[in-house]
This record gives structure tokens, C-alpha cells and sequence, in this order.
């Protein structure tokens, strides 16, 4: 492309050859074009409008347009030179980029400005000097890139470069006309000032002046592509807050972010379902985030910079739907745990019933006598608990909500319940006897496991004494008997994790505990020895 533009500019533009090796230029051009990706395919409305900006230009050729043309030749070259990694590849680009200078400042230029003096000059220059840098740059190894390093054009590059190379023209030409210099003086006058102007620029960008310094105004006009991106984030958030379903949080986000300008319409498709806004077009855009994929349709063809907004918007509305996603199968598993841990705490309780039950059938069945009063004072209460039980097997409810009771109310029913089982009852502090209020179904629970567990060791150790004890002032409530200690193994692990054992010490007293810990409640083995075992049931500081 560089020989054949040298070609052409060697020749003189009168020259016969200097339009047919123009055209030969633009044709290599456009194969080394890095405007368009290489697998795009141009419509015939483009194609159409190249060649006709192509004739009309080689038809009406000038020195202002060769001008114009190796301008926006060094601007293109400019914007990737320092975006390549490998060295060969750098040194390359500078070379095409001191080629192209050097044709604008000491050729076209000129000629352009019809300066007589500079001909030999030029004639050197045309052809010893630049064709000796041509040679060097074909000399030069090639040194592929990266497969996953894909250079892109920098338009905000290009529109820079370009423009100092205008006022570089331009400039120089100012102070030719206006001060009566020479060219070489005017062009080194010109570089001086803009350099100049490139330092103070250069310096007030790094003074921080503030949310009104250079570098933040100009970052926040960068970073603006004309999207209410700040806006369409502040509506996402609200959504996001809402205590909504993946779906809803969906059709919210997605009608919010169908009015910006540069949408037409979209469809997106989840494990949610699907849905579609506005028109479809031609221009489309699939877009994906995990389960979620989302279709764009634009007003027109998106460009590279465009597309990564779109994409960073795609990523956040995914990150926002998958949160939605976790949310709501984490309050589908709390809410499972909620009725497994019910349905294992009811069980137990349960069977703590089962066996008062059991108990007052023996009684009956052994002292007929003794157990008709028995049976009329325990009968009530064991009907009241089977019809809570049986309401909560209906309607399951979080241990937060259950009900409260006045301490020594609690007391009294628990000793009523026990009376007719061989155990001492102790009340602490008895003479103060404070209106405290503690959470009777957790307490029951607890105090069911401890009794009926220290009742089955009996069953092993007939001569066992069991005593419950409360201290109203806490208030905490302890289980103790005079039994064989548990084993080391065990008791590092009971109440923390499920244990085996043939008492049944394990799941019971697992699910007793974590119930006290979300009342704020903590058990704990107290004593474990020979002859003095305890379990208490205490507020957790």
C-alpha cells in the first residue's frame, strides 16, 4: 500500500499512471483497513458509497486532498502503534508513522503551499530517503500478536491525531502568511506552540482541582456514550430491592432499560421464562449470562464501543437476576429446614408424650387404686399438648412465635405433669419469685428431653435419683441425677451433633439445644462425674 502511494506521489499527480496506481493504493487499503472486522460483509449501500467517494476523489485530485488522505492515513497508523505488545510490531508502526510525517511535512506540503525552493529537496527525498525506509520496514521480521490480542481502532485517537496534524498544517501555514517566514521556520514556530500547548494541558490534567479539574470533566464526557446508564442503575437497584420473584425483578429491569435511546426492542429467554418488548430489526445483538440470554435489537448497527456498554449492562442485569435466584431458593430451603427441624423437635415431642402415656398405662394396669386420680389430673394436660401438637403439625410455625408464659405458671404445670414419676423438685430463690415470661414451648421441650432421658437411665440404674431444679432469678433450669457419667466421647459431642446412643441422647437433645440458641438460650452438660451428672438450661449472655 506504502509503495504504491509512493509510486503515485514520485510520478506527480499530473502524471498519467499517478490515478490508476492511486486506485491500486485504495484497493490494498481497504484488505488492510482496520475501520471494519474482517468477517463483516459490506452492503451494497457501502460498497456503492466507497467507490464513489473513490472516483470523485481521484477525479478532482489535489494536493489538499492527498493532503486530507495521508492525514487520515497517520492518524489510523497512530491510533495502534502503541497497542501492540511485540517489539517488531511497535518499531514497525513508528516507521510507517515517520514514513507518512515525513511524506505530509516535506513532500505534499510543499507543493501544497507552491514552494519552488523545496523541489531538489523533495526530489532527494522522494528518491533516495524514503524508498531506503520503505526497504528497511520490509526487512523488518514479522512477529505475529497474541491469537486472544485483538487490536481495536481508537476513534478518539484518531480524531486527535488528526487534528494536531491539521493545526500543524494549517499553523505553519498561518505563520507564513501573517509573519513572512520561511516554511522550515513557520513549521518549527508551529510545533513549538503546540508542544507548548500539549505541556499545559498535560499539567492541568494532573492537577486536582477537584470534581471541576480537567481530568474528572473530561473522564465523565469519555465515559458518557449518550446511555442513562446512571439512571437505568438506580431503577435496577430499586427493583433489586423489592421483595420480588426472579421473573418479576426481570420484566421490571428489562422495561426500564428498553427506553434508552439507542433500543428498539428485546427478548429474553430464562429458567424463569421468557419475554419480549418493542420491534424487532435487523440489528440484533445475543447476549448471555449463564441461564439468562437476552436478544437487542438497535435502531442501527452497533458499534464496538456501544457493544461492550451493552455487554457491561447484560452483566450487571445477570448479576442482579442470578442474586434474585439465590434469594429465592434460599428462602425455599429456610423454609424447608423450618419444617424439617419442626417435624424432627414434634417427633420427639411426641414420643416424650407417647411415654408419659405409657407410663400412666402401667400405673393403671398395676394399681388400679392409685390411678384414677392420676388419670384425671394428667389426662387434661397430656390432651392440651396433643392438641397443640396436632396444630402444629397443620400449620407449622418459626420459634420465634411461640407463645410465652410466666415462669412459675411453666413450673407449676411442669411438676403437675411429672408428679406421679419418682423425681425431686427444687425451686431457688423461691422467695423472690419474679414476673419473668420465658418461651414455654422451648422450655417443654427441653425439660421433656432431660426428664425422660435421666427416666430411661433409670430403667439401667434402678436406685437413681433424679432431680429437677429452677432458679427463678435467671431463670435456669437444671436436670441432675446420680447416675454413672457419660462417656468423654460422647459428651464432647452431645448437644453440638446428632450421637448414637441407646438412650436416645442424640437427636433430641441436638434439636433442644439449637432451639434454645434461637431463643437466646444455651444448654450445656455442667457436671459430668461419676455419682453427679447435670444438664442446665440457662439465658446466654
Amino acid at each position: 500500500m506504502l509503495v504504491m502511494l509512493h509510486a503515485a506521489l514520485w510520478l506527480g499527480i499530473d502524471n498519467i499512471w499517478a490515478r490508476p496506481l492511486l486506485l491500486a493504493h485504495l484497493g490494498v487499503f481497504l484488505v488492510w483497513q482496520p475501520l471494519w472486522r474482517s468477517e463483516t460483509r459490506l452492503s451494497w449501500g457501502n460498497s456503492l458509497f466507497i467507490l464513489g467517494v473513490s472516483l470523485a476523489a481521484l477525479t478532482w485530485l489535489n494536493w489538499w486532498i492527498l493532503a486530507f488522505w495521508v492525514g487520515g492515513l497517520f492518524a489510523l497508523v497512530g491510533a495502534r502503534a502503541f497497542s501492540f505488545y511485540a517489539r517488531w510490531q511497535r518499531i514497525y508502526h513508528l516507521l510507517v508513522m515517520a514514513y507518512l510525517l515525513a511524506v505530509l511535512l516535506l513532500y505534499i506540503t510543499p507543493h501544497l503551499f507552491d514552494l519552488p525552493a523545496f523541489d531538489e529537496v523533495t526530489r532527494n527525498l522522494m528518491t533516495v530517503a524514503l524508498p531506503l525506509m520503505l526497504a528497511v520496514m520490509a526487512l523488518i521480521p514479522v512477529e505475529r500478536e497474541k491469537p486472544n490480542a485483538v487490536q481495536a481502532i481508537d476513534f478518539f485517537y484518531v480524531l486527535l491525531l488528526f487534528t494536531l496534524l491539521t493545526v500543524l498544517v494549517l499553523g505553519t501555514l498561518a505563520f507564513m502568511t501573517l509573519n513572512q517566514v520561511g516554511y522550515l521556520d513557520a513549521l518549527l514556530r508551529t510545533l513549538f506552540v503546540i508542544a507548548v500547548a500539549l505541556f499545559v494541558l498535560g499539567a492541568l490534567w494532573h492537577m486536582d482541582f477537584g470534581p471541576f479539574g480537567l481530568q474528572s470533566s473530561f473522564s465523565r464526557y469519555v465515559l458518557s456514550i449518550g446511555t442513562p446508564l446512571e439512571v437505568w442503575l438506580k431503577q435496577l437497584a430499586a427493583d433489586a430491592q423489592r421483595d420480588s420473584g426472579p421473573r418479576e425483578f426481570l420484566e421490571s429491569a428489562t422495561e426500564h432499560m428498553i427506553e434508552m435511546p439507542w433500543m428498539l426492542g428485546m427478548a429474553w429467554v430464562s429458567a424463569e421464562g421468557h419475554g419480549t418488548l418493542g420491534n424487532a430489526s435487523p440489528h440484533r445483538v445475543e447476549l448471555a449470562d449463564e441461564d439468562l440470554n437476552i436478544t437487542l435489537f438497535t435502531r442501527q448497527a452497533v458499534a464496538p464501543t456501544v457493544l461492550l456498554h451493552m455487554r457491561l449492562l447484560v452483566q450487571v442485569l445477570g448479576y442482579f437476576y442470578q442474586a434474585k435466584r439465590r434469594e429465592q431458593r434460599l428462602r425455599e430451603m429456610t423454609r424447608q429446614q423450618a419444617i424439617y427441624e419442626t417435624g424432627a423437635r414434634l417427633t420427639h415431642d411426641l414420643k416424650n408424650m407417647l411415654q408419659s402415656l405409657f407410663a400412666l398405662a402401667s400405673i393403671a394396669q398395676s394399681e388400679p387404686a392409685r390411678a384414677q386420680p392420676i388419670l384425671q389430673q394428667q389426662l387434661p394436660v397430656l390432651s392440651q399438648r396433643i392438641e397443640a401438637l396436632l396444630g402444629k403439625l397443620k400449620a407449622p410455625t418459626p420459634e420465634s412465635e411461640s407463645r410465652e408464659i410466666e415462669l412459675m405458671t411453666w413450673w407449676e404445670e411442669l411438676c403437675q405433669r411429672y408428679a406421679h414419676r419418682d423425681i425431686e423438685w427444687k425451686l431457688e430463690h423461691e422467695g423472690e419469685r419474679p414476673a419473668l415470661r420465658i418461651p414455654a414451648e422451648m422450655f417443654d421441650c427441653v425439660a421433656d428431653n432431660l426428664i425422660e432421658n435421666t427416666l430411661n437411665k433409670r430403667l439401667r440404674e434402678p436406685a437413681l435419683h433424679v432431680r429437677v431444679s429452677l432458679d427463678v432469678r435467671s431463670p435456669s433450669l437444671r436436670v441432675s441425677d446420680d447416675g454413672s457419667a457419660i462417656p468423654s466421647g460422647y459428651a464432647q459431642k452431645l448437644l453440638r451433633t446428632v450421637v448414637p446412643s441407646e438412650d436416645g441422647l442424640g437427636v433430641g437433645l441436638y434439636q433442644a439445644s439449637r432451639w434454645a440458641r434461637q431463643n437466646h438460650y444455651k444448654m450445656q452438660l455442667k457436671e459430668n462425674e461419676p455419682g453427679k451428672v447435670t444438664f442446665e438450661l440457662s439465658p446466654d449472655a
